[in-house]
């Protein structure tokens, strides 16, 4: 297998190379790009060039200690290290933990920020209520947002129903937020007992769990309500009982644990779960092949226990789509949204060339990303692997899953950019097992009275490397994080509290962009058109058409949408106009002179506006919240007569301003919509 190992690391350490290291997004036309490469690259050798400095300096300080003897695969007497293994385990995973819950309270506010986080916490608030979906209300589209499914009456999210079941626990509890520092924490303590059965070196078995506890990548991951960090937590919980199945002594059952980890994580992040699942089936066949009758067990329990989770979320999409196989964003964006190289729910066609920008921008990302370190972050993997030349059998395994994963998300159209280049997010533990096996991996390929020397230089620069990370690039980090998105860390329930807000009707003060495209929905335009429209046209002209066939009051569905896909014309003469109308998402026709009402809207935008998502999850003291439709509002205060009716809006149309409450008088309102309609 020699040979083969070596053809294996090789291209391992060559893919990173040319996907981490060259901007092949900006080589190619249209397309994703890279275009803070340059500056970000500059810093980045700048960095490498002062932690190798160091790196040298201290190796020429330490040159008298006496060298440190490599770790063998097993002495006569346990090191310290393992002899205490479980304790090191603990403590990384308590640090981790108190790590993520400060990231969760501190820098996200313990709230869900992505639309994906908004829309799995719906979930799970009704999974916690014992419920798979809720009515429709009787004018639905004061309450839809983006990723929550209306269909037959129902109203649900589009996730894969594991993500929310795993933040329901905290739902049950009242604390969403905690659900993926605890899910962080578990990961390390299974991460611990992994790496322990297949890296024999303590230091470094010690050295990737440290690694993978304290990465900013996991620990900004980990206190996030995204779904990725329970993921990986099932997924290593598949890998350590793939160990144990496979080995001579394996089981029944750790072939059944094997299978109930890949199997949760599959109800959770299907294509992920998919890309590991896949090459331990195939690992698990040939050992049964190989092995007798007696390999046979594992094999039968992998099958049993991957077969129960599929099943329950069979289950659970049949009683939402009505489909066992048939996912919520499928209903809401058809099979445009699955993996493959074909027209996308929103933007361009998905083509290779575009999977080779995606795939080259996740890995840049991850320069910076992973560990925030001075230089980047995948220059110790690749040196490891390119220096390495024997893998054991699982060291093949995770490769291989890995590739696989990188695979998947080549064809998948969707840019998952968010805390770091989250698709990725699987590969953490064989970058942290790799970045620790690199001095070593040195260590091994050199010979002669320099190889102390060298080892020593690379461990100061790796050190010298994180802790000038620490001092610069994590520090700004930190704070984006916590300046950030500061709209959505706003507490809708505690600020009525301080109002004295409840059994109120809300009407939440949308941009004329989100009005628009609300608009869309009501005349049951179907949400991939209506985002593709409203990505196309010029605000004013969809604003004035869609006028003419609400007007109309016949023309819905797909004939709203054919009537409005004249428009998608406009795209090629609209610029961003942020600055102008304070909202990123609208793009105007240079020098067009708007009517009125389109400036009054432009006006109403720059004077500020709120998200209506994050309010779907604000349901305490009674109050319901709804979009303001201008005069449409008429439909709410009939069906919710009696209630106090209020104007949620910023005083002003700074960043970051929070919303206020404002008392409205039904008479004004009557006044303000007739003077709408003329």
């Amino acid at each position: 297998m020699g040979g083969l190992d070596r053809r294996i690391t090789a291209g391992a350490a060559a893919f990173l190379l040319v996907f981490g290291f060259l901007p092949i997004a900006n080589w190619i036309p249209g397309g994703h790009s890279a275009p803070w490469f340059a500056p970000v690259a500059e810093d980045l050798i700048t960095g490498l060039g002062l932690a190798a400095g160091i790196g040298v300096l201290a190796a020429m300080l330490l040159r008298k200690l006496p060298p440190s003897q490599p770790e063998g695969p097993a002495t006569a007497k346990p090191s310290r290290i393992s002899r205490h293994w479980t304790a090191w385990v603990l403590g990384l995973a308590l640090a981790g933990l108190l790590g993520y819950v400060l990231v969760a309270r501190v820098v996200y506010n313990g709230r869900p920020l992505l639309i994906d986080e908004i829309i799995q916490v719906f979930q799970a608030r009704l999974l916690a209520s014992g419920r798979l979906w809720i009515s429709a209300e009787p004018h639905q589209f004061f309450f839809s947002s983006l990723h929550l499914v209306e269909q037959d009456g129902r109203v649900y999210g589009q996730f894969p129903m594991g993500g929310p079941v795993m933040l329901a626990l905290g739902s049950r509890v009242g604390a969403e937020w905690l659900v993926g520092p605890v899910f962080g924490a578990l990961s390390v303590v299974v991460f611990g007992g992994l790496v322990r059965r297949l890296e024999p070196r303590p230091r470094i078995a010690l050295g990737a769990t440290a690694l993978f506890a304290l990465a900013p990548f996991a620990a900004f991951m980990a206190g996030s309500h995204m779904n990725h960090g329970p993921t990986l937590f099932w997924l290593l919980v598949g890998m350590v009982a793939l160990t144990r199945a496979t080995a001579v002594e394996g089981r029944f059952r750790d072939g059944l644990l094997c299978g109930l980890g890949f199997g949760i994580a599959a109800t959770i992040r299907p294509a992920d779960a998919a890309a590991f699942a896949v090459p331990a089936a195939v690992w698990l066949v040939g050992s049964a092949r190989w092995g007798g009758t007696r390999r046979v067990a594992p094999l039968l329990g992998a099958g049993l226990g991957i077969a129960l989770p599929l099943l329950a979320l069979a289950w659970a999409n049949l009683g939402t789509t009505g489909a066992p196989l048939r996912f919520g964003y499928t209903v809401l964006w058809g099979r445009a949204h699955d993996l493959g190289f074909h027209a996308t729910p929103w933007g361009p066609t998905h083509t290779p060339a575009r999977g080779l920008e995606l795939v080259n921008l996740y890995f840049l990302r991850l320069q910076t990303y992973l560990f925030e370190a001075a230089a980047p972050s995948l220059i110790p993997a690749t040196a490891a692997l390119a220096l390495t030349r024997r893998l054991t059998p699982f060291d093949r395994y995770l490769l291989g899953s890995s590739a696989m994963l990188v695979g998947l998300y080549f064809a998948y159209w969707h840019d998952g950019f968010y805390l770091g280049p989250r698709f990725l997010y699987p590969l953490l533990p064989a970058l942290v097992l790799w970045t620790a096996r690199c001095p070593g991996a040195v260590r091994d390929r050199l010979a002669g009275g320099r190889r102390q020397f060298i080892v020593r230089v690379v461990m100061g620069s790796l050190v010298a490397g994180a802790v000038l990370g620490i001092a610069t690039s994590l520090r700004v980090r930190i704070a984006q994080y916590r300046g950030g998105l500061v709209s959505l860390k706003w507490n809708a329930d505690r600020a009525a509290e301080r109002a004295g807000v409840r059994n109120a009707l809300v009407l939440v003060r949308e941009s004329w962009g989100a009005e628009l495209v609300a608009r869309m929905w009501a005349l049951g335009v179907p949400r991939a058109d209506a985002d593709a429209i409203y990505r196309a046209a010029d605000p004013c002209r969809l604003d004035l058409a869609l006028g003419a066939v609400e007007r109309d009051g016949l023309t819905r569905g797909a004939a709203a949408a054919g009537a409005l896909a004249p428009l998608r014309a406009d795209s090629t003469g609209l610029v961003s106009a942020a600055a102008i109308t304070g909202d990123p998402s609208l793009r105007l026709t240079p020098g067009a002179q708007y009517p009125a009402r389109c400036n009054e809207k432009l006006a109403a935008n720059r004077s500020g506006f709120t998200l209506f998502p994050p309010l779907l999850l604000a349901r305490k003291h009674g109050n319901l919240y709804a979009r303001d439709l201008g005069a449409r509002d008429s439909l709410l205060l009939r069906e919710y007569r009696g209630r106090p009716v209020y104007l949620l809006k910023p005083v002003s149309g700074a960043v970051g301003a929070e919303p206020v409450f404002q008392r409205l008088r039904e008479d004004s309102l009557l006044t303000a919509w007739r003077g709408e309609r003329r």
